[in-house]
């Protein structure tokens, strides 16, 4: 079974809007990934909380759509997939959802798969979505309901 890298960029807090790149906040809380070593296990622990993501994530969505205030970005939790099957859990910088397609920029240091990196322009179908993060100037966060629960999660 191949290895699964969920990064769980949790500093990922915005100080710009997403036309120019993202710029961390000093108050986001610090990068914290999980290797796990059975992706079955952890499909299983952090399906509560892709769910309540799901759930949730119209409502998120059209505040997006609306426009944020000023300081505050959205991202959106998916996973790479390279060419040797290996995964990865990363967040989109979201620029836009149109017809189901979220296009955005790789806003996670990249550490298992090849061909990706940070920064680089990423599209994917919202049904691909698994959490979702809206970041504040001040450091604080909604969403992110995975990534909250992964700075719990213990691989062993």
């Amino acid at each position: 079974m191949k290895h699964i890298l969920l990064s769980t960029v949790l500093g990922l807090l915005v100080t710009g809007s997403l036309a120019a790149d993202p710029v961390l906040s000093p108050n986001a809380p610090k990068d914290n990934p999980v290797r796990a070593e059975s992706a079955a296990r952890m499909e299983k622990a952090i399906a509560p909380y892709v769910a309540q993501a799901k759930a949730s994530y119209q409502q998120a969505k059209q505040r997006f759509l609306v426009g944020l205030p000023k300081g505050h970005s959205f991202f959106l939790t998916t996973r790479l997939t390279d060419k040797s099957g290996n995964v990865e859990q990363v967040f989109i910088a979201v620029q836009s959802i149109s017809n189901g397609l979220v296009t955005g920029k790789v806003w996670s240091d990249i550490e298992r798969v090849e061909g990706y990196r940070h920064g680089d322009a990423y599209s994917f179908p919202e049904s691909a979505m698994i959490d979702w993060l809206i970041t504040k100037p001040d450091g604080a966060e909604e969403g992110n309901f995975v990534g909250k629960f992964l700075d719990t999660y213990s691989t062993r």
